[in-house]
């Protein structure tokens, strides 16, 4: 193909992209699998930071089924939710090493917190809640995913 430069004109014209071929995908959208949140009270760790800011990512299949089969899950249903975040938190804050042990030290605010964060990216989809403002009654959207609270 060439460029066709336009007589006494500088300017170039570009031919169009080629389409892409009958059938052919459209372009493909990149799933987005880790999502950051920014927890209500925050994690203390041994020498007394405090830690807020994380990420989480998508579950898999293993990350509900692995934790069925652990002990302390058997013994007590109510700590799936801890054995699980434990595998899906990939970090908060300068902590990389997240586990049950972490999950367990947290206070109960962000623990509900993460129970919630997890069940709207794995079950919705996404962080987002549609909400009505109680005075004025006009409808938007707030992404739950961070933020403090009473920030929109």
């Amino acid at each position: 193909m060439r460029r066709q430069i336009s007589p006494g004109a500088a300017d170039t014209v570009e031919p169009p992209e080629p389409a892409a071929p009958a059938g052919a995908p459209a372009a493909v959208e990149r799933m987005r699998t880790e999502f950051t949140f920014e927890l209500p009270r925050g994690y203390v760790d041994g020498a007394g930071q405090v830690h807020r800011t994380g990420v989480m990512r998508l579950a898999t299949a293993r990350d509900e089924l692995v934790p069925l089969r652990d002990d302390r899950v058997r013994e007590n249903p109510a700590y799936l939710s801890v054995v699980l975040l434990g595998r899906v938190v990939e970090r908060i804050g300068s902590v990389t090493d997240v586990h049950a042990g972490v999950i367990e030290d947290l206070f109960a605010s962000d623990l509900a917190f993460l129970q919630d964060f997890y069940r709207r990216i794995n079950a919705e989809g996404h962080t987002r809640a549609q909400v009505t403002c109680p005075s004025c009654a006009t409808g938007f959207a707030v992404d739950l995913a961070g933020g403090r609270l009473g920030e929109s």
